[in-house]
């Protein structure tokens, strides 16, 4: 069994304190380096900023509903119980003993924030949510505040192994449904493909395909940021090509009218909007490490 345990970077932030930054930014695992040695101890760290410029947004139970680890040849394992009980920890280790494609689902617990409106009708421009902006103007509160709660859902792969016969256990592992109520599934391997060939990646929400959706694919090159846009399909699907290899990150965000005023418990919040944030990173390496 897999034994993730906390480094002992602490983050010394409050739950709520920490809340409008995660709201307003990207929040993704920070990618690994694949293939990894089979028996080695990975770092993972959440990371939180612009333009794939993180800080570390620290894991704790808490913070997070959900922490799970799917690999090829052992059932899915439940990382949540291994996180700091309480206060943040900006890193955790895991073992990886197992050959082959390993995917790590993170769902975060929800947060809210208020924005003016004018702040809020921006962020929403630049994440293709326009059409939320068209519902407050039917409603008439499109001067008011947008009051939201929002919830990460994303997902980093990893490649084990170096030997030819542990390639060949580069499985469909990248493709299992990791049960996220905002998905991104790659439609092929990004771990065994090669600069300058086509992801495609499906878009869900609820387990249905999500239509006209601003999907971004995001990298550093040479220190410039390079992002390539995309709206989805019928099928909720997009075609990245990614010319370099290195690190990369998919986006995208979801929004619906709150569909209760409350939190999970009940509590009164005062809420109008759900937002669902969905992110893919992998490490794109310089050659094709599996033959398709």
């Amino acid at each position: 069994m897999h034994i993730i345990v906390a480094s002992r970077h602490a983050l010394l932030v409050g739950l709520l304190g920490l809340a409008p930054a995660l709201q307003a930014h990207e929040f993704w695992f920070a990618p690994i380096a694949s293939p990894q040695t089979v028996g080695s101890t990975v770092t993972l760290r959440l990371e939180v900023g612009e333009l794939f410029n993180g800080d570390a947004a620290g894991f704790s139970i808490p913070t997070t509903k959900a922490l799970r680890h799917f690999s090829a040849k052992a059932p899915v394992e439940d990382l949540k119980p291994f996180l700091p009980p309480k206060d943040r920890e900006a890193e955790v280790e895991l073992a990886l003993d197992t050959p082959g494609t390993h995917l790590l689902a993170y769902d975060s617990a929800p947060l809210r924030i208020s924005l003016e409106a004018g702040r809020f009708h921006a962020y929403l421009h630049d994440e293709g949510l326009d059409f939320v902006k068209t519902q407050r103007e039917k409603a008439g509160t499109v001067d008011q505040p947008g009051r939201e709660r929002y919830r990460r859902n994303i997902k980093t792969l990893i490649a084990v192994g170096t030997e030819p016969k542990a390639m060949q256990a580069l499985d469909q592992t990248y493709a299992k449904h990791a049960s996220q109520r905002l998905e991104i599934t790659p439609l092929h391997n990004p771990l065994a493909m090669a600069p300058g060939e086509a992801l495609p990646v499906q878009i869900v929400f609820d387990d249905k395909p999500l239509v006209g959706a601003l999907v971004k694919a995001w990298h550093k090159h040479d220190g410039q940021l390079v992002m390539i846009r995309a709206t989805t399909s019928a099928q909720g699907e997009v075609v990245f090509n990614l010319p370099y290899a290195g690190d990369w990150m998919v986006s995208v965000v979801h929004m619906i009218a709150a569909e209760n005023s409350g939190d999970e418990e009940g509590h009164e919040e005062g809420v109008d909007w759900d937002s669902f944030w969905g992110n893919l990173s992998f490490h794109l390496p310089t050659g094709s490490l599996l033959k398709r």
